[in-house]
């Protein structure tokens, strides 16, 4: 790793000239001298090696073993006139000091928490700056107006998706929503997942099932005689439903116990600092091997789905009866997808794809919908026990609106304002996603400054959410706060934006708003809930995040709950 000292740098020096030249390349490793795009030379001599690198770890040895990263850090002389001749954000977002300067430069540290380093850096240099990540260029914006810039005003430019390796395993990521960019195909399968789950014609159908599996939810907590793990069984309560939306029938607990397994593991896999990821020249090598172990989890799920394509498929050989359920929609596409272009694979094998399809679409929905709402249902089953009388406060709701019936109704959530306000304020503090990502499809302004066309941009939504000139004590679980306004997180308050906003908004949002807000609802009503002893007796639950493409506890939540 090494720190680049440019020397008589020149270039625009006025502030507020805000579209200077493009940015240049970074210096070709060994060349005796490299120019800046204002034609400053920079001499080998200037390349000196970081004095306060900490000793290689065996997380980054293969990354820095593999490519030398290069940071163009100018001196403090010359950080202005220097970083806007680059052409790309103010002088102030992008130039990080030495207390920062490791964390940036070391990927992998960086990346055990990004949200909150990324964070740090915005609180430091301003709500939109630049980073290399390896050999990607990135702007991360950490302010509801540059939010607003990036995933609403912009977004038809910054809309695509800069596809994770680990996704690149057998075809996923060609018949992905998240991965895929805005096209055809992606807006039929954003359809498609509207129609078969989370439209308002579905939602209501499935009214009856979603309260039957809270019915299952406290049975089985009921049921566990131990301390409960709370993640696990709400994460069992979410693919019941889905399971019943897509195709009607559930699972074998034994399976949805080892899917919750592979959802953790997938989910960290995804989010894991990968040097695929960093510095996709070296993917093919897949040199930590993400990409076979990603493979593995992928084959295991679609081989659950491909028994469930097949067994549909002879039962409406035979003439069995249409569920109408998601499954039978995607299957009743085989007769319409020779005539829609984006439905053929490129060997024209229409059959092949359409499995592709449906599997692609069934793991997304299994496993990510599953953990974020699992997730979200346990940071705030854990907020609630370290807050008690705000428990207090939502069982005393509960209890007024619901009373002694044995299942919460659905059609009254609208009457509990505070379960509403604590969800909000536990999707605040704890978004089950905490990056909007994005990829720029073409050169576009942002805010006043240029963005080159291939930069990948991170909308920072845990930095937003804990940013104190946004939120009064940005820390603190304080769900009255909601009561006194009207921030929900639909994507229109830019405050609050834990399922993202504008076209990439989250296609489940409708269902997660009923379904988390059932299970708190569900586990508060019917149980007195306690910490584990040595939680009192130590410093309360531990709230560390796991990073990952879903952000969940490091250690899970478990709790003692005695049946009311």
């Amino acid at each position: 790793l090494y720190r680049i000292r440019p020397s008589g740098v020149v270039g625009p020096t006025h502030p507020m000239d805000k579209f200077p030249p493009p940015a240049p390349q970074l210096p070709t490793i060994g060349s005796s001298r490299a120019r800046t795009a204002s034609g400053a030379s920079i001499a080998s001599s200037a390349w000196t090696p970081l004095g306060s690198i900490a000793p290689m770890t065996s997380a980054t040895r293969p990354f820095c073993g593999q490519q030398a990263l290069l940071l163009w850090t100018p001196s403090a002389s010359s950080k202005s006139r220097l970083f806007l001749s680059f052409g790309l954000l103010p002088a102030s977002s992008p130039v990080v000091d030495s207390i920062y300067f490791f964390e940036v430069t070391s990927l992998f540290k960086l990346w055990e928490r990004p949200h909150r380093s990324l964070a740090r850096l915005a609180r430091r240099h301003g709500s939109l700056i630049s980073i290399r990540l390896g050999t990607v260029y990135a702007v991360v914006a950490t302010s509801p107006e540059a939010a607003r810039e990036v995933l609403q005003r912009r977004n038809a430019s910054l809309a695509a998706r800069r596809g994770l390796d680990a996704w690149r395993v057998m075809g996923h990521d060609e018949n992905s929503m998240i991965a895929l960019p805005p096209g055809a195909k992606w807006h039929a399968l954003r359809k498609l997942a509207a129609a078969g789950l989370a439209g308002p014609r579905r939602l209501a159908e499935q009214a009856a099932t979603r309260e039957e599996k809270m019915s299952e939810l406290v049975r089985r907590v009921a049921d566990t005689g131990a301390p409960v793990a709370v993640a696990r069984v709400a994460f069992a309560a979410v693919v019941g439903v889905l399971c019943q939306g897509m195709f009607s029938q559930d699972l074998e607990p034994a399976l949805v116990d080892e899917l919750t397994d592979v959802a953790v593991e997938a989910s960290v896999l995804s989010g894991a600092p990968n040097v695929s990821d960093f510095c996709p020249s070296l993917a093919f090598a897949d040199l930590q091997g993400v990409r076979r172990r990603a493979g593995k989890l992928v084959a295991w799920l679609y081989n659950i789905i491909d028994g469930q394509i097949e067994q549909r498929r002879c039962s409406r050989a035979a003439g069995g009866k249409c569920k109408n359920d998601l499954l039978d929609v995607m299957l009743d596409m085989e007769g319409e997808a020779l005539e829609e272009g984006w439905v053929m694979n490129q060997e024209g094998n229409n059959l092949v794809f359409i499995w592709h399809l449906i599997s692609s679409m069934y793991f997304q929905e299994l496993v990510l919908a599953s953990a974020s709402l699992s997730a979200a249902t346990e940071w705030t089953m854990a907020e609630l026990l370290q807050n008690q009388p705000s428990m207090k406060k939502l069982k005393q709701e509960i209890a007024s609106v619901h009373g002694t019936k044995p299942t919460m109704e659905e059609a009254n959530l609208n009457q509990l304002p505070y379960l509403q306000a604590v969800i909000n304020e536990t999707l605040r503090l704890h978004p089950p996603v905490p990056f909007a990502t994005g990829l720029a499809e073409a050169a576009v302004q942002v805010q006043g400054y240029n963005i080159p066309k291939g930069t990948a941009t991170f909308v920072n939504i845990w930095g937003i959410c804990r940013d104190s000139e946004v939120w009064d004590e940005p820390e603190k679980f304080m769900p009255e706060r909601f009561l006194q306004n009207d921030i929900n997180f639909f994507g229109t308050h830019f405050e609050l934006i834990s399922f993202s906003a504008g076209r990439r908004i989250c296609p489940g949002l409708p269902l997660a708003a009923k379904l988390v807000p059932l299970m708190v609802g569900s586990l508060v009503h019917h149980f007195q809930w306690t910490l584990l002893p040595e939680d009192t007796i130590g410093n309360g639950i531990d709230m560390t995040e796991q990073f990952g493409l879903v952000m969940s506890m490091a250690i899970p939540l478990r709790a003692i709950a005695k049946k009311i």
